[in-house]
């Protein structure tokens, strides 16, 4: 048991301190959401300067995505039984420190280390965040408001971050480094000041679960590994066969070891949920397909079209709608249709925006891409903020930040897939003879057929909306 000082003020409507709050939480998500996005538009520039290999310059987005989705479960857990507050100061600060070195960074090594400490910061940061605001704000439609814009700012942080990165790499592509270490400093001093916790445990009985930490620790880094290492199939195939049975193996000791642990760090009962399972499969594909796509048309544009930072940036911008739509149009979309229709929306205008980009050629006008990002905007704005609401929608509210760990696992799961799978596809199509432009339609298909899937999957849900949000989780579990 976790014993707790005084609760802190639980918000029943948005006032002033409660808008306050909000801002310094979905200013810290944006911040993560952006650090992605500038860096992926200022690639082809490190590319440049360090003479890095596309499967080198792709592991500098996947060292990110490694040390995150390596920690996350273990940094969902820690905000739960060592405090959400003191998670979220503590890892905003490392990820202050880690961001400016890779600003300094002088080789692609010293980039990876700090983009991979850079994404385990991210790890214990997300989850705490996430959780600061399921339990501050008080359930129904007060909460629901404030995932919305939260989820709203994420999302609208990866597509508004091509266009700050853009005019940033101008500069000099280390200013997508030093930047987020200002970003930072402001708002870790607004969190001091203003961000509260609600049960803050004193202590833990029963000790802390240090096998389960260490094993679950090191099976999410194998898995990504392997799943980073997808991207060069035909290099060292026993290698990452090997990573990835040490991965698996490491997973069931993991599972044997909760079943047994008298303080477990996750309780495995959480993944009876049917709905909680899907909702992170669809995480999985819907941000897999998004990042593949990304990570595809910045060479579109940059390699193939001898586009600039800026203008790659400019392209991209009108995705940063989704901040707009997320926390005005989606709350009403979402109390009229239910989070699971509305997820499933998300997915379809995925699938097609895909779809429509599919017969891009080195001399198509803008004018004709637009439909693709005006349709993403539209996705991101009707997946994201259901998804991040359906994470914690009937879990207690003790392990919302495990909730939230699971959740974000799925999204860097997804990342990590999206970006290698595109890559192996694109390399293997070069192989076979397909150069340019015709490589890169062949690794679009990933993003068409991952949107799809998550289409699928969220579908399968719909039958099940009928049960009521205020049943108890008991009574749902029974039910799914």
């Amino acid at each position: 048991m976790v014993k707790s000082r005084a609760a802190a003020e639980v918000f029943t409507e948005m006032s002033g301190r409660a808008w306050a709050v909000l801002a310094v939480l979905c200013g810290a998500i944006f911040l993560e959401g952006i650090d992605v996005a500038m860096l992926n538009v200022a690639l082809p520039s490190i590319r440049a300067e360090f003479g890095l290999s596309t499967g080198m310059l792709s592991g500098v987005v996947s060292a990110y995505v490694l040390g995150y989705g390596g920690f996350v479960l273990l940094g969902g857990r820690a905000a739960d039984l060592l405090g959400r507050r003191r998670m979220f100061l503590f890892w905003m600060t490392v990820f202050l420190l880690f961001s400016g070195l890779g600003g300094f960074a002088t080789n692609g090594w010293m980039l990876l280390t700090a983009r991979f400490v850079t994404g385990v910061a991210a790890a214990f940061l997300a989850p705490a965040g996430l959780s600061l605001i399921t339990t501050n704000f008080a359930e129904g439609r007060v909460r629901d408001r404030a995932l919305m814009f939260y989820a709203g700012i994420a999302a609208g942080g990866f597509s508004l971050g091509m266009v700050v990165g853009g005019l940033l790499t101008a500069l000099g592509w280390r200013w997508v480094f030093f930047v987020p270490v200002l970003v930072s400093a402001v708002l870790l001093a607004a969190a001091i000041a203003l961000v509260r916790d609600s049960g803050v445990p004193e202590r833990v009985r029963g000790g802390f679960d240090v096998l389960g930490a260490l094993g679950v620790t090191g099976a999410m880094l194998l898995l990504v590994y392997g799943v980073v290492r997808l991207e060069h199939p035909g290099n060292g195939p026993v290698l990452t066969a090997a990573t990835f049975a040490g991965g698996l193996a490491l997973l069931a000791l993991f599972v044997l070891n909760e079943r047994r642990a008298a303080a477990p760090l996750v309780r495995l009962g959480i993944l009876r949920s049917a709905a909680l399972v899907r909702t992170n499969l669809v995480a999985v594909l819907f941000i897999g397909s998004f990042m593949g796509f990304q990570f595809l048309v910045t060479l579109y544009f940059q390699e193939l079209r001898g586009w600039s930072t800026v203008e790659t940036g400019l392209a991209m911008a009108v995705m940063g709608l989704d901040a707009i739509l997320a926390p005005l149009v989606t709350p009403w979309l979402v109390r009229k249709f239910g989070n699971v229709r509305v997820i499933l929306g998300g997915a379809i205008f995925a699938a097609l925006a895909y779809v429509l980009f599919l017969p891009s050629g080195l001399d198509r006008a803008y004018l004709a891409i637009l439909p693709t990002m005006l349709l993403l905007a539209v996705a991101f704005a009707l997946a994201y903020g259901p998804l991040t609401i359906a994470a914690t929608d009937g879990i207690a509210e003790a392990e919302h930040g495990l909730a939230g760990g699971l959740l974000y696992t799925a999204i860097q799961f997804g990342a990590a897939l999206g970006i290698s799978v595109v890559t192996a596809v694109n390399v293997a199509a070069v192989d076979a003879g397909k150069l340019g432009i015709d490589g890169l339609r062949v690794a679009l298909i990933v993003p068409v057929v991952a949107a799809a899937l998550a289409a699928v999957i969220a579908a399968a849900g719909l039958r099940r909306t009928a049960i009521p949000a205020s049943e108890p989780l008991v009574e749902q579990l029974a039910r799914v």
